[in-house]
């Protein structure tokens, strides 16, 4: 279903995935257990460049469905503004 998969070798799509993975688990895990809440607004500034380039990728090809990736996007940098704030 996702075009860029085809261009992408499989090393570097694993390497995504994990990168994915641990700045989800970067986002959630500080403020829900309360060790280095710092750690979340950090990772969600990784997750926005994440996406930034996942836009990038999408629209570089054939595939224009960054809708999810744009959502992720703000949901990270609301994520970020409170720490930015301070």
């Amino acid at each position: 279903m996702m075009a860029w998969v085809d261009r992408v070798p499989l090393p570097a799509l694993r390497v995504l995935g994990a990168v994915e993975i641990l700045g989800a688990t970067g986002l959630v895990l500080p403020p829900l257990t309360g060790i280095a809440p710092s750690l979340a607004p950090a990772a969600a500034i990784g997750f926005v460049l994440l996406q930034i380039g996942a836009i990038t990728v999408h629209l570089s090809g054939e595939d224009r469905r960054i809708v999810l990736n744009a959502g992720l996007t703000v949901t990270a940098a609301v994520t970020i503004w409170p720490a930015v704030r301070l």
